[in-house]
């Protein structure tokens, strides 16, 4: 299955790369004639040729690493002192050194830390929508 964005669904990109690649089309043309662009059509005749029909296939456009995650260390404290003084995005932030916004999605990955009741709503912070960003 394709995603949302993509010119072309598997079958699509097959057969520009067969077109190319065994019929000896030009990337150009191929890609006119498939109404993509010309570095697409490189990128998907490359892959027909390294790794056949197989290659193909859509692939995730998650990213391998994240650099700019926060250090594990970093999460512990915050964790610590949100468990020890109960304070807040803000406070701990300062705390810290850290963008409240960053804490509070730390906070957010672990629930049990960040499930007070809120206060507009009087339900748990999960569940509230104005609370979750």
């Amino acid at each position: 299955m394709s995603h949302r964005n993509a010119p072309l669904s598997e079958t699509g990109r097959l057969r520009l790369a067969r077109c190319v690649v065994e019929d000896g089309w030009s990337l150009r043309r191929a890609a006119e004639r498939f109404q993509v662009a010309v570095t697409t059509a490189a990128r998907w005749a490359s892959r027909y040729r390294e790794l056949g029909p197989a290659g193909m296939v859509d692939r995730s456009s998650r990213p391998h690493h994240s650099p700019n995650q926060t250090p594990t260390r970093t999460e512990r404290r915050i964790i610590k002192i949100r468990v020890l003084r109960r304070w807040g995005p803000a406070r701990i932030g300062y705390q810290l050194g850290i963008h409240p916004s960053t804490v509070h999605q730390v906070l957010s990955r672990y629930p049990g830390f960040f499930a007070e009741t809120c206060v507009w709503q009087g339900v748990d912070k999960r569940k509230c929508l104005s609370c979750r960003e």
